[in-house]
């Protein structure tokens, strides 16, 4: 009976094992747990024999996917994939998944939540600003950037939004104003809200040139990665703008430096917490036992991240 592991750090909420031990066994395949695992050889060793194996921030490295005798297929339970060698997955025909669109609103309303406690000077007591009327930014125009936007115009904040891999049309067609380049964006909001990935191309790219040319008041607002940040760019800005703040659910590198120099200008999550609801716990988890059903039972790739 082919196995499938479910191996993560960080726990799904046990509903959401529940369900996802339910769907696993209904097609047919040994569900295995591996919770709170002490160090990356215990994940090593499990998955020598596993088929199929679903993750939540847990590293898929090259040493474990040389180690995955079997496996054909692993699903990060989540939207970003950075986790996961990509590269050692496609080199041994292993399939690699994320499961996009099921934390979308959990990180959404985190971002939202993050520029009300920034207006509000971190709830001190002291006198803030509103969010209506405030013109706000979204960098990337996903599953995330998407509901960021409708929550804002609740706030009847003006938004704006530069994505060039998505259409005009698909941005307009939200009452979203679409610009044509990321220094466009950062020139025209006060609050940027980031949703880009890590990758080549993104890493470091929020940077001075972009950071500096931002209106009086500026807001970053940081659910992505921390790696998109270009730290020594931040850190110039925090000492040139007085008006300058920053939010982010992942520490920079130099979080302690910030918070040490600009304590009322900073604030950070003890940890990345842009999935972390009971809903988006169990969507997320429900929709990687699904994907790998489906691509064991029909070969459905869908969600494929590699090549």
């Amino acid at each position: 009976m082919p196995k499938v592991l479910v191996a993560t750090v960080k726990p799904f909420a046990p509903t959401a094992v529940k369900q996802i031990s339910e769907i696993i066994q209904n097609g047919g395949y040994e569900f295995v747990l591996l919770e709170k695992y002490g160090s990356q050889d215990d994940l090593v060793s499990a998955v020598a024999d596993a088929d199929a194996l679903i993750i939540r921030s847990d590293l898929v490295d090259r040493e474990v996917i040389q180690a995955a005798g079997k496996l054909k297929i692993v699903v990060r339970a989540g939207a970003g994939y950075d986790n996961i060698d990509l590269d050692a997955a496609s080199g041994k025909g292993i399939v690699a998944m994320n499961t996009p669109g099921q934390n979308s609103n959990a990180v959404a309303e985190l971002a939202l939540g993050m520029m009300v406690y920034m207006a509000r000077n971190q709830f001190d007591g002291s006198s803030g600003t509103e969010l209506r009327g405030k013109t706000l930014g979204i960098h990337a125009y996903g599953y995330v950037g998407k509901l960021v936007s409708k929550i804002a115009g609740g706030f009847d904040m003006d938004v704006y939004a530069f994505d060039p891999y998505i259409d005009r049309e698909v941005i307009e067609r939200d009452g979203v104003i679409c610009l044509e380049s990321a220094k466009q964006l950062y020139e025209t909001c006060q609050y940027i809200s980031l949703h880009i990935p890590a990758n080549e191309e993104t890493r470091g790219s929020i940077n001075h040139a972009l950071l500096s040319v931002m209106p009086e008041g500026a807001v970053l607002i940081n659910t992505a990665r921390k790696e998109v940040i270009d730290e020594v760019s931040l850190e110039k800005v925090f000492a040139e703008r007085p008006d300058f703040r920053y939010a982010s659910d992942i520490a920079p590198d130099n979080a302690a430096k910030l918070k040490d120099a600009y304590p009322d200008r900073c604030f950070f999550t003890p940890k990345k917490m842009g999935a972390q609801t009971a809903e988006a716990n169990i969507n997320a988890g429900v929709a990687a036992a699904r994907q790998v059903v489906a691509f064991l039972e029909e070969g459905d790739r869908t969600f494929q991240v590699n090549k």
